[in-house]
Formats: structure tokens, C-alpha cells, sequence
């Protein structure tokens, strides 16, 4: 099993650990290794399927599949959602062409580095901890979606509603232990060494639920297919 990744996210020339993780959206297990020497490939280490912030990210992901594929680049999704609970919500929403995996014990972020802070009552210090005065402060616009900026937990609450989406007891014990889980999106080149990363650990909590542009993705995924 791989161990915690100790000085932080990997970063650009690290070597990526082989993670072997049980499938979703196909039969079997998949491993980085497979793909070592075959092609290069974005891996995208997301919170459970109860955040609402994740299934976008996860959405935005996939409307990409096509055009990374062009340059040949595979992508790989990762959730810290039970397989039967990803299993059923990517069968009533499905995004083709999505090649995911599930990881409860979140053992792949632990391996890329992805800290998991802890929530205090007014203690700050990021990525270990952050004060929930903090994060009240934090905003959030989500472009079509929130009328303008929101408190980021109230957005949570607000998107949630919106999508309709059910909080099982697997999404809540989900919730319950990882929900200060970190998630970051790293593309590895075909020899399994990462280029290109972007996650929520740097600039002190500001980059938290953002995500990259698509033309900064598919200008990096450019330069890892060259």
C-alpha cells in the first residue's frame, strides 16, 4: 500500500506511486502501471460524490475526454465514494467515456501527497488545519449557477439542494471523515513521471473548490503529449 507522500503534493519530475484501485465504471481493478510506456494520462483525485464542487470538477474533467484523447492522453477519475454508491450514481448520471475508480480509504490522495486538514473551532494552520471563521470567510462564485459570491459551506448546502442529490449513509460517513480531504489533478507522462499539477493546498485555503481552466489542462496535456 502506498505511504503518505510526506513533503506535501508531488510535485513536476516527481515519480507518481503505482496506486492499484477497484473500478467503477467497468469491471476489474485499474493501475497507474498499465498505462507506464503505453501513454500519458491525467489522474483527477477528488472528494466523494457528496460534494457538490467534486461532481463538477468531475464533469469538467470528462467534457475534455475527447480532446485529450486526441493528443493521447488517457484520464482516470478517482472518488473517496464506496464503489456501489459511485456505481449508482454514475448510472443515473452518466458521463461517457468516464473510466473511474473508488477510493474510500483514500489511499491514492495519501500517495500523491493530498493532506486532509482538520476542521477547528478558530486555529489556522494551512493545509494542516483551518479555522472554521476561515472558512466563513471564504467565498465562492460559481459562474450560471450561485446569483454571485457565497459563504463556500452555504454554497455547498445550495448547490447540493439544486442538484437534488441524496446524501446516503455512505455519502454521510464519507462526509463524516474526509470531507477536509484536499483534491489536486496531476498528468503523468508515459513514464509515470508527473508535469503538471493543480490542487487545493497552495495560497493558503484561496484555491479551494477552483479548478484549472480547460485551455490551462489542454496546454499542459499538449505539452506531455509532444
Amino acid at each position: 500500500m502506498p505511504e503518505l507522500h510526506v513533503d506535501g503534493p508531488l510535485q513536476p519530475g516527481d515519480r507518481a506511486p503505482d496506486i492499484v484501485l477497484d473500478a467503477i465504471t467497468r469491471d476489474g481493478t485499474i493501475s497507474l502501471q498499465d498505462f507506464r510506456g503505453h501513454s500519458p494520462i491525467l489522474i483527477g483525485l477528488f472528494r466523494g460524490l457528496h460534494c457538490p464542487f467534486c461532481r463538477r470538477h468531475i464533469a469538467a474533467q470528462a467534457q475534455l475526454d475527447a480532446a485529450l484523447r486526441d493528443k493521447g492522453v488517457e484520464s482516470l477519475t478517482v472518488v473517496n465514494t464506496p464503489i456501489e454508491r459511485a456505481r449508482l450514481y454514475f448510472r443515473y448520471h452518466p458521463l461517457p467515456n468516464l473510466l473511474a475508480a473508488s477510493d474510500p480509504e483514500r489511499v491514492s490522495h495519501r500517495a500523491f501527497g493530498l493532506p486532509t486538514i482538520e476542521f477547528t473551532e478558530n486555529e489556522t494552520e494551512w493545509p494542516r488545519k483551518v479555522g472554521m471563521d476561515v472558512v466563513k470567510s471564504m467565498q465562492v462564485d460559481v459562474p450560471g449557477e450561485t446569483s454571485g459570491s457565497m459563504n463556500r459551506l452555504a454554497a455547498a448546502e445550495y448547490l447540493n439542494n439544486k442538484d437534488g442529490y441524496e446524501m446516503m449513509e455512505a455519502d454521510q460517513r464519507m462526509a463524516a471523515t474526509g470531507q477536509g480531504q484536499l483534491f489536486g489533478q496531476f498528468l503523468l507522462d508515459r513514464e509515470g513521471i508527473v508535469r503538471w499539477t493543480f490542487t487545493e493546498v497552495p495560497e493558503g485555503g484561496h484555491r479551494m473548490f477552483g479548478a484549472p481552466s480547460p485551455q490551462e489542462l489542454m496546454s499542459a496535456a499538449s505539452q506531455v503529449a509532444n
